[in-house]
């Protein structure tokens, strides 16, 4: 049955045995509990305890409730709840600003430890990437990570992200070299004309894009 008033949590992106939905709030434990303990976190969150391993925890909870109260249709962000044949293993956001003039999207993303290693963070990005481009119109989808996030910068580049310079950023008491990365909606289509994404329930939620 539909929801009533939230239609973001029916939306569905599906390939194969992977499965993306919106995270909802019966997620959060579970998400906390597989997050990894090295996953840098937002460091504009309040801290909320004085014990690391709680305080990490807990910004599962602050980052959900932030995107979903600040919800706006030209300011978004959509964390999605990844499942592998039907075990949660991660967390993958899209976001945009001033999407209905810009038409860019960015992504985020995180796999519990084990799940790491196995294609998965490919597979993901691809599944928000066909939302953005094929479901909402995109024109260009930005990324960034640490220059030596060999990891995050490796599925970048698989998925047939560009160079797109480095910005300076602080890090811990320092400032390090972000790598941007760019794909323009040509680019997709050329790289990924068979995705294999399935997009359900995506006209109910249209408008709160700013689509």
């Amino acid at each position: 049955m539909p929801h009533p008033y939230w239609p973001l949590f029916d939306l569905r992106l599906t390939a194969g045995d992977l499965m993306l939905r919106p995270v909802t709030e019966a997620d959060l434990v579970p998400l906390a509990r597989i997050q990894p303990a090295d996953l840098e976190t937002d460091p504009g969150l309040p801290a909320l305890s004085d014990d690391p391993a709680q305080r990490h925890a807990m910004t599962v909870f602050q980052s959900y409730w932030e995107r979903v109260g600040g919800w706006r249709p030209d300011d978004w962000k959509l964390p999605f709840a990844v499942f592998t044949g039907g075990a949660l293993v991660g967390w993958q956001e899209l976001e945009a600003r001033d999407f209905a003039a810009l038409r860019t999207v960015e992504t985020s993303s995180w796999l519990t430890p084990s799940a790491q290693g196995r294609g998965l963070g490919k597979r993901m990005r691809i599944a928000v990437l066909a939302l953005a481009f094929e479901g909402l119109a995109a024109q260009a989808a930005q990324t960034e990570a640490w220059h030596d996030n060999a990891a995050s910068l490796g599925v970048s580049t698989a998925v047939g992200y560009a160079d797109n310079g480095r910005t300076r950023h602080r890090r811990g008491t320092g400032a390090d070299d972000m790598v941007r990365l760019r794909m323009t909606r040509a680019q997709w289509q050329a790289r990924h004309p068979d995705h294999g994404v399935r997009i359900d329930n995506l006209p109910p939620c249209r408008h709160m894009f700013g689509a």
